[in-house]
């Protein structure tokens, strides 16, 4: 484990934290400014999926453009927004943040459009964060208060078939240029669509079991809407079952094309050999503090003993999602009223986290935002599988951590609020992989640090969570840009099975968990290094700051400084912080 984290009060570091405050408290919008909250206003009216998941209302009972004129259209967007940029003079410090992280999200936006709109690359297909997914999973994140609210979630569910027909036009407009995803993705992206057709497997059904109370009319339409919902994905997933013909079977996607994906979701650059190495010293340092682990929990025992032991154990054992729900929501609470004030500034606001069950039982966790009011909090959330009953403590308490305060909540809560410092767009839209996960990865070790994480299982919990996230740096970078596989599983050429087995090596979940995860990481290069890899440009620029500030080094100061900034990508991050730009 690190070090503990000491500090002495930096005041230069805290004097320019109150001085940017004065300055900008009264600060007039600027040219930037508005150029960026034109282009969000665009962003959304072109996305309403993206308006309802931001909390801007007005646009829920709507559906995205799904074609590649939709894609196009985004295209455009992003790249008028750049060439205003480029006519257009930073005033101050936060305009200069502001172009920097206009230029770096919607470059890469352009870059990657152009890609698919060319046909040197097909549109996005894959297990996780694909058109299929977000379709039906928006729903679970609508309001659902009122009769007018259903209506409008029946308004919306009445778009699903024209948008999934707009989608497979597009997948067959890049199928005809040569451009499909992976067989393995599109095969298992038609078996969730089917589950989504059928009564008894459709989450879609969901829908109606919460409305139950709603005027018949209501229901009614919800009816009509989940069936002609449930049909459509039927039709996509016969539609995906030709496709898959035309796919290739390779799951790689090629070094190059890797370097473009890592870079968007890192918003940073970073050495692939060398990250490659890296990633497999990380992981050998956490199964040696796991081993260390077991022996604390029994004396000789290794680490799936331990394990073992802990699963088995009933301090750690929750019944039923309400008891998880609950529990959840008592250890966030607790994080906020703790945390706040002693090592984070936490906003009035943000110490509001709700923690939910979703209805959508697909097995994920995440966090929502608030909406920009806050009169929708920010919510953590998790869809349990069906007919799983029972939790593990020791497992999940590093998540809250990840997802609630200090990680995602405390991150993304205080960005929405700093209306002073932050234009719309920087505090709703500007979200980079790499500096969220990241964030949230250094969430979790900085809570071990503060002595939350003593508890064996539950330091447990956390170093199996983090040998994931060191294992899948390897395996994606590995697989994706063709380097050797590890000696523990033979070297040579990367196979699936060698994937299976490194992966199976350094975790300890279900078999159906294991596999969704690799499945995810074939299909969606990049992302899942994105919050080891965030994590360590994080530590990385918090050692410049502590380097460059010594003995005046203050942690609660270079926590706010840095979450002011908001989600820009890592380099900006970088440059903002170290006053380089």
């Amino acid at each position: 484990m690190r070090d503990a984290i000491r500090g002495s009060v930096c005041r230069r570091l805290l004097d320019v934290s109150e001085q940017t405050r004065a300055q900008t408290a009264d600060r007039a919008p600027t040219d930037i400014d508005r150029l960026a909250e034109a282009h969000l206003d665009a962003m959304v009216a072109l996305s309403p999926l993206e308006a309802t998941y931001l909390g801007v209302p007005g646009r829920d009972h709507e559906m995205d453009d799904l074609s590649i004129e939709g894609l196009r259209a985004h295209r455009d967007q992003a790249a008028a927004t750049l060439d205003e940029l480029d006519r257009t003079e930073p005033v101050d410090d936060v305009d200069k943040v502001t172009a920097a992280a206009l230029q770096e999200r919607l470059g890469l936006e352009v870059e990657q459009l152009d890609l698919v709109l060319e046909g040197r690359a097909p549109v996005d297909l894959n297990v996780i964060a694909s058109a299929p997914q977000a379709v039906r999973d928006i729903f679970d994140i609508m309001g659902k208060d009122t009769e007018e609210q259903w209506r409008t979630i029946a308004a919306r569910l009445a778009t699903v078939p024209g948008a999934l027909e707009q989608y497979a036009s597009a997948l067959t407009w890049s199928a005809e240029r040569g451009q499909v995803a992976p067989r393995r993705q599109v095969e298992k992206v038609a078996e969730q669509c089917r589950d989504q057709s059928q009564d008894g497997t459709s989450t879609y059904d969901a829908l109606l079991t919460e409305a139950q109370g709603q005027p018949e009319e209501v229901i009614g339409l919800l009816t009509a809407g989940v069936a002609s919902a449930k049909s459509a994905y039927g039709a996509l997933a016969t539609f995906l079952d030709g496709l898959a013909a035309q796919a290739p079977e390779s799951d790689a996607c090629g070094r190059e094309l890797y370097q473009l994906r890592s870079r968007s979701f890192l918003g940073a650059s970073i050495d692939l050999e060398e990250t490659y190495r890296w990633g497999q010293e990380e992981l050998a340092r956490i199964t040696a503090m796991m081993e260390e682990t077991a022996e604390q929990i029994r004396p000789g025992a290794t680490v799936k003993e331990a394990v073992a032991i802990l699963d088995e154990d009933p301090a750690y054992t929750l019944e039923g999602t309400d008891a998880l729900r609950e529990w959840m929501q008592v250890k966030a609470d607790a994080a906020v009223a703790e945390l706040g004030g002693s090592h984070f500034d936490v906003p009035e606001p943000v110490r509001r986290i709700e923690c939910m069950i979703a209805p959508s039982q697909t097995g994920g966790i995440y966090y929502t935002g608030p909406s920009e009011d806050f009169s929708r909090p920010g919510r953590m959330w998790w869809s349990v599988p069906k007919g799983v009953t029972t939790f593990s403590t020791w497992r999940e308490l590093t998540t809250v951590y990840h997802e609630g305060v200090p990680g995602h909540h405390l991150q993304i809560g205080q960005t929405v609020y700093r209306s002073e410092l932050l234009n719309r767009w920087r505090r709703m839209a500007s979200w980079t992989s790499g500096h969220g996960e990241g964030w949230a990865l250094y969430s979790e070790w900085l809570m071990a640090d503060l002595g939350y994480m003593d508890d064996p299982g539950d330091r447990m919990g956390l170093l199996d969570a983090q040998s994931l996230r060191a294992a899948r740096v390897v395996l994606d970078i590995g697989v994706h840009c063709g380097f050797e596989a590890p000696e523990e599983v033979g070297g040579g050429e990367w196979t699936y099975d060698k994937a299976w087995e490194f992966l199976n090596n350094h975790v300890n979940m279900d078999e159906g968990f294991v596999r969704f995860e690799l499945d995810r990481y074939l299909g969606w290069p990049g992302q899942a290094p994105s919050y080891k890899i965030g994590e360590r440009l994080w530590l990385e620029l918090r050692d410049q700051v502590r380097e460059r500030e010594g003995d005046d080094f203050d942690l609660k100061a270079f926590h706010r400084r840095a979450l002011d900034i908001g989600g820009v990508g890592l380099d900006t991050l970088r440059a903002a912080v170290l006053e380089e730009l």
